[in-house]
C-alpha cells in the first residue's frame, strides 16, 4: 500500500483506504474518508474536508474510481463506484450519486443533492444544492442549476432533472423546475416550471417546440436523434444497451 501512495501525500491514520488505492503528490486525506478498491486519487486534491453542515459524516467514494488532480470533496457525501472527475472538481457535502457519476473539469456541485446512476456532467457546470437528478442525464458545458427563486435569500428551491433528460450548453435551469424524462433543453435556453416528457424546450424563456423524435440525426441517415439511447451506447453496459434495444 505504501507504495502507491506518493512520499509527499498526507493521509490520515484513520481514512479508510481499500487494496490498490493511489494517492498522488501533495494531495490530503482527511479522517473521516472511505475509499474503495482501485481508486486513483491524483496530485494535489483534497478529500474529507469539513465544515459546519457536513454532520462530521464520512466522504464515502466507491471502488474504481478515479478523481484527477486538484479537486475537492468536502465529507458527509457519497458516491457508488467508478467515480470519474476532470480536474479541479468540487464538491461540497450531503451530495448522494450513484454509480458512474462523471464530473467534468470546474465543474461544482454544492452539496444537498441527490444524483442517480451513469449520469454525465461536462465541464464548468453548476449544480446548485438541493438538485435531484434522475438517472442516464447529461448535462453539458456551462448549465447552471439555480436554487434561489429571489436571490440573494434564505430560500433554496431545488431543480428536478428526471431520466434521461439532456440539458445543452449554456442553458439555466430555474428554482423548482422540473426536467421531465427524455427532455431536450435546447441551448442558451432559460427554463422555469415544469415540463413534458419527452419534448425539447428552447428559448429565453424556454417554450416547447416539438417532440424529440422529431429531431433527425445530421449524419445524412434519417434516423430520429431522440431517444439518444437508440445510437449512442459510449460508456454503458452491455445488458443496459441491450435493453434499450430491445425497446
Amino acid at each position: 500500500m505504501a507504495d502507491l501512495i506518493h512520499p509527499s501525500a498526507i493521509v490520515s491514520s484513520k481514512a479508510k483506504l481499500g487494496k490498490g488505492v493511489s494517492v498522488g503528490p501533495f494531495s490530503i486525506i482527511y479522517d473521516n474518508v472511505e475509499i474503495g478498491d482501485d481508486t486513483c486519487i491524483g496530485a494535489y486534491c483534497e478529500l474529507g474536508l469539513s465544515n459546519a453542515f457536513s454532520d462530521s459524516k464520512h466522504l464515502v467514494i466507491g471502488k474504481d474510481s478515479n478523481i484527477r488532480s486538484h479537486s475537492v470533496f468536502y465529507e458527509g457525501s457519497v458516491f457508488g463506484e467508478r467515480l470519474v472527475t476532470g480536474h479541479r472538481v468540487t464538491v461540497r457535502e450531503k451530495t448522494m450519486a450513484g454509480k458512474n457519476l462523471q464530473i467534468g473539469t470546474l465543474s461544482d456541485i454544492q452539496g444537498h443533492c441527490t444524483i442517480g446512476d451513469y449520469v454525465r456532467f461536462h465541464s464548468n457546470v453548476h449544480i446548485g444544492q438541493k438538485s435531484t437528478i434522475g438517472n442516464f442525464v447529461w448535462i453539458f458545458p456551462y448549465v447552471v442549476l439555480t436554487n434561489d427563486p429571489h436571490p440573494p435569500s434564505e430560500t433554496l428551491i431545488g431543480v428536478t432533472v428526471c431520466d434521461y433528460a439532456a440539458i445543452a450548453t449554456m442553458s439555466v435551469i430555474l428554482p423548482g423546475a422540473v426536467v421531465a424524462k427524455g427532455v431536450l433543453v435546447g441551448a442558451h435556453s432559460s427554463l422555469k416550471g415544469d415540463t413534458q416528457e419527452g419534448w425539447v424546450y428552447a428559448g429565453s424563456p424556454a417554450k416547447a417546440i416539438c417532440p424529440t423524435n422529431k429531431i433527425k440525426m445530421q449524419d445524412g441517415s434519417g434516423r430520429v436523434a431522440y431517444p439518444w439511447t437508440e445510437h449512442f451506447h459510449r460508456g454503458y453496459p452491455e445488458e443496459q444497451v441491450n435493453g434499450w434495444l430491445k425497446k
